[in-house]
């Protein structure tokens, strides 16, 4: 089944390069170790996360996906920074391309924040317990019919305050090939009245060739990822923050998704010529920033 919430990329084994440099089995059998120890310390202190308070639950959660990315190896090169720096009182929809599990780990490497995940996480063994623990705002994908209240909820979490990070392609790609940004997410932010915070993810290797090896895709499990990022010797992941889409800049939730994927699109080098319609309506939006005196999305 693929829907809008569900949608299936092409991506598979034939993606992947395979001509990275790899560290012995011993080195990845270490870092694997490695993981599965920061993984077991986390779940030791997750039930200090209702009592430590809001800047606690940050300094604990953003300890624990740095640590995992030393773990594996991973080197983080950010871009930008301050744009995820959160602002009092005011959440916002903070939204990537989407290409491994990586990817939330470095988010919340560089800012803490809940996310948008599926429901099925909420069952996994441990990392269901720390991804509720979280806040992870769950969604069923396979019923349609409760979508319109995960959007609803979205909105109202954003609207309290909180940053939430949601991939809108709705599945992961190989990082060379990306999907269409789904337009609910961007629903939510228009009825929470918040900013939308592009950020565009590429992995390299240390020579600073683009490498797709961390891409978790096609029919491969979990499992496998794992052991072959833990394989990779000088994995380097970019987080390009880019300038954040002001709440209010439109009423309508294509154009919106469609001016942050133009964002990340820009960040990574690639372009996708959008209909004639979003054109000018894309246009127009910038004009009105240009007269107002507002930075223009990256």
């Amino acid at each position: 089944m693929s829907h809008a919430w569900m949608p299936t990329s092409p991506c598979g084994p034939d993606c992947l390069t395979g001509d990275e440099p790899k560290v012995g089995r011993f080195r990845a059998a270490w870092r694997l170790l490695h993981a599965i120890g920061v993984l077991l310390a986390a779940l030791g202190v997750a039930p200090l996360m209702p009592i430590v308070g809001r800047r606690g639950r940050a300094r604990l959660v953003q300890w624990f996906f740095r640590s995992v990315l030393r773990a594996f190896g991973v080197r983080l090169a950010v871009f930008h920074a301050g744009g995820l720096e959160p602002v009092p009182g005011r959440g916002a929809l903070v939204v990537n391309n989407h290409i491994s599990w990586l990817d939330i780990v470095a988010i919340n490497a560089v800012q803490p924040m809940r996310a948008q995940a599926k429901s099925e996480v909420r069952s996994w063994p441990l990392l269901g317990r720390l991804a509720t623990v979280a806040g992870t705002v769950y969604v069923d994908r396979k019923r349609l019919r409760l979508l319109p209240d995960a959007v609803a909820e979205l909105a109202s979490v954003m609207r309290a305050g909180s940053m939430v990070n949601v991939t809108p392609e709705g599945t992961s790609w190989c990082g060379l090939a990306s999907g269409r940004f789904h337009t609910a997410p961007f629903q939510a932010a228009i009825d929470g009245d918040v900013p939308v915070i592009p950020i565009a993810l590429r992995f390299r290797m240390s020579d600073g060739r683009e490498t797709t090896a961390p891409a978790f895709i096609g029919d491969e499990t979990l499992i496998d990822s794992l052991r072959r990022v833990a394989r990779l010797r000088g994995l380097v992941m970019e987080v390009h923050v880019q300038r954040e889409i002001p709440a209010g800049i439109t009423p309508d939730r294509r154009t919106l998704a469609a001016l942050a994927e133009a964002s990340i699109n820009s960040a990574l080098g690639r372009v996708h010529v959008p209909g004639q319609r979003r054109r000018v309506l894309m246009i127009r939006l910038a004009n009105q920033h240009i007269r107002e005196g507002r930075a223009l999305p990256a």
